[in-house]
């Protein structure tokens, strides 16, 4: 039987492996931008090569990518206030903050599938709600 550690052990592996496959991919077609259903497709694709799915329960994703999260604010940690760009940073570090970054992503979109929420229509619609809920400034006099 799997013991708790290992069960994120493995989560953790399957967004590291994924985010590599990912990669490999986009490098091969260009700069293509990717989809989320199309994420989604690959990262279920993924677990499921590897019977993975067995592991993948709401709780235990919504735990890996929090752990994420706390490895992408490490990269923060001690640098005071980031300016937009990131002028400041290396190749090397920026490309630390996109694999980071890259994990969330793909713990967000895995917990949203197996949760069975249309990610892109809930962001859309959040999107919506909040422009209702904090309207622009009127330009009227301008």
């Amino acid at each position: 039987m799997e013991v708790e550690g290992g069960i994120e052990k493995k989560a953790a592996a399957m967004a590291a492996a994924a985010e590599g496959v990912g990669r490999k991919e986009a490098a091969a077609a260009g700069d293509a931008d990717v989809g989320l259903k199309e994420l989604s497709r690959k990262l279920n694709d993924f677990a499921k090569e590897r019977d993975w799915e067995q592991y993948h329960s709401p709780r235990n994703l919504l735990l890996a990518m929090i752990a994420e999260v706390g490895e992408l604010s490490e990269l923060f940690m001690w640098k005071g206030e980031v300016r937009k760009g990131l002028a400041d940073w290396d190749e090397a570090e920026k490309e630390h903050l996109g694999e980071e970054l890259a994990d969330v992503l793909l713990y967000l979109v895995r917990l949203s599938d197996i949760c069975g929420v249309d990610l892109g229509d809930a962001a859309t619609r959040k999107i919506v709600k909040n422009a209702v809920k904090y309207p622009a400034p009127s330009k009227e006099g301008a």
